[in-house]
């Protein structure tokens, strides 16, 4: 049996994300290499050799968990076997998401000279999208008469609703009128590069002398922070970010916290 395959072919059924297949393939040959035997013959004692020597590399915890839970994935679904180590690794440090203020997302905006890519920008942040669902947009995901937008097989697969800022419209509807095969374009028609839209963004923060460290997600964290600061539902950002759990979406609390805890109470005005 090839493993490789099998294992591959069980997370396209299962519908991981390319990226998560992508690590798994990549840390289960390093395996191979590792430990030199028939796949039929691995056992709990090559896996916990070959993590062992994997932290002695790594520091972080997450990448750690990663190639765990790579291995235990081929153990497990691919060959049938029992794979329940009690291995504890460290736990990533929570770091709270870097997020602009307004003034900065007016500034960033407003020094992108290019038509195509300053709307770019704008959707990103005034929609909340990632990188890859924005380059993937299509003149048919968008619906102009309800305002609203959609992204199509985003995170896990899902379809799901975006708003559309009414102040983006007509700009929208020029760039629909082009009838092009997606919304922005990169080279040979096909769409923008993710590579692409994070050199826009960096060279836009350095020229808006923003000195955080900004790239495309960050307006996507800039974008669920202003809304709860705004007085918007956990629930309706969950929803409008695309995430399967609300916990995800909690962590933007934690960035809104300083604007929140300024709220008077109701208490005093009485």
């Amino acid at each position: 049996m090839d493993v490789l395959e099998a294992m591959k072919k069980e997370m396209l059924r299962r519908k991981l994300s390319h990226r998560t297949i992508t690590s798994y393939l990549f840390y289960v040959r390093k395996f191979f290499v590792f430990c030199k035997k028939d796949p039929k013959k691995f056992s709990k004692i090559d896996i916990r050799d070959f993590l062992d020597k994997y932290v002695e590399r790594e520091s972080a915890g997450s990448s750690i968990n990663v190639v765990h839970n790579a291995l235990r994935f081929m153990m497990e679904e691919v060959l049938r076997k029992s794979m329940k180590l009690n291995i504890r690794y460290s736990k990533t440090p929570k770091h709270l998401p870097v997020c602009l203020n307004k003034d900065e997302v007016k500034r960033l905006i407003g020094v992108i000279g290019n038509d195509k890519h300053r709307l770019l920008v704008s959707l990103m942040y005034g929609a909340g999208l990632r990188v890859s669902e924005v380059v993937r947009l299509k003149p048919a995901d968008i619906d102009l008469d309800a305002g609203v937008g959609w992204v199509r097989h985003g995170k896990g697969d899902k379809d799901r609703p975006f708003i559309l800022p009414e102040c983006l419209k007509e700009e929208l509807k020029n760039v629909l009128d082009d009838h092009k095969v997606y919304l922005f374009l990169g080279n040979n028609r096909a769409h923008l590069s993710s590579r692409s839209v994070q050199e826009i963004v960096k060279q836009a923060a350095k020229k808006a002398g923003i000195t955080k460290k900004v790239h495309p997600h960050t307006l996507r964290h800039s974008f669920a922070t202003h809304l709860l600061e705004s007085g918007v539902d956990v629930i309706a950002v969950q929803a409008l970010l695309g995430h399967n759990e609300v916990r995800t979406t909690m962590v933007y609390l934690h960035a809104a916290k300083p604007k929140l805890l300024s709220i008077r109470s109701p208490l005093d005005p009485l």
